[in-house]
């Protein structure tokens, strides 16, 4: 079920960025038509003063400002660069909200947990069902290790193992999509980088080129922005996969520390070297219930 439920995420993940995508294309296509009012006819002459009037440097320069201009005379791959930003953007938040500390080892829960099963107010049925009604992965660990209850510690540290491999799994759902777009994104920004200097040379060997920087400069654009798009994707989701791996691994840190505590208390061999303190300390809570 859990499972399903990530699929389903995912799919709706994709969903959302494409249709963001298709809404920026539409927006896109559309600006060259509202560029010029309706009724206002302007003639070859004026738009070639106002040509003559612009530098040149002006015309040439690369668009920083305005998304839909970068998108635009960027060319077609900036859109599959555009689409792994929103992915990455989007597993971002997921992940931050999915490796919560408290979503992951809730602190409430393993405090009360190994309190109780330390005081010798719980058993090994009740320990197992507070383990499962809480659906945290510390919960899944410590639960494993409850089913061993009473067997040797190698055994129920081979359960805490085998649990705890599944819980990391668990937690390092994901993270391969930032190694994807980490070498999808420079790909393709190099490809449009080629894309860009192909155009430029073009421009160059084009015999009404001659005189005509502005057309040299549209190619040396494309490439320029291809390439900073491309490590603008890259750069961030190498570091979110860095900064994720680190926290996955701090939580898997704290769920083994916690499982050694919880096999000193529940093994054979803990139980039997608690097994005189835990009398007395029952006798003592009685006798201060029947004072109260």
């Amino acid at each position: 079920m859990r499972t399903t439920r990530g699929h389903s995420k995912a799919w709706a993940i994709a969903a959302s960025a494409v249709i963001v995508l298709a809404a920026l294309a539409a927006a896109d296509h559309l600006l060259p038509a509202q560029s010029g009012g309706p009724g206002e006819p302007k003639s070859d002459a004026a738009a070639a003063g106002r040509v003559r009037a612009e530098p040149l440097a002006k015309s040439g320069l690369v668009p920083t400002t305005n998304l839909l201009r970068i998108m635009q005379d960027g060319g077609i791959l900036m859109w599959p660069l555009a689409f792994c930003s929103l992915v990455g953007l989007t597993f971002v938040f997921e992940r931050l909200i999915s490796l919560r500390w408290s979503r992951v080892i809730p602190g409430a829960f393993v405090k009360r947990l190994l309190e109780q099963v330390r005081e010798g107010d719980l058993d090994r049925p009740r320990a197992l069902e507070v383990c499962q009604q809480n659906h945290s992965p510390a919960a899944e660990v410590l639960g494993a290790a409850v089913r061993k209850w009473g067997r040797s510690a190698v055994e129920v540290e081979q359960g805490i193992l085998d649990a705890g491999e599944r819980a990391t799994n668990g937690l390092r759902r994901y993270l391969r999509v930032f190694t994807a777009l980490t070498v999808i994104s420079p790909l393709l920004g190099l490809l449009g980088t080629v894309f860009g200097m192909i155009e430029a040379f073009n421009a160059v060997a084009a015999s009404e080129a001659l005189g005509r920087p502005e057309l040299l400069a549209k190619g040396i654009s494309r490439a320029l922005l291809n390439t900073a798009f491309g490590l603008a994707v890259a750069i961030p989701a190498q570091s979110f996969y860095f900064f994720f791996v680190s926290r996955v691994d701090r939580l898997v840190i704290e769920m083994d520390r916690l499982g050694q505590e919880l096999v000193e208390l529940i093994s054979a061999e803990g139980l039997q070297n608690r097994g005189d303190e835990t009398r007395p300390s029952k006798a003592r809570r009685a006798a201060r219930r029947e004072a109260a």
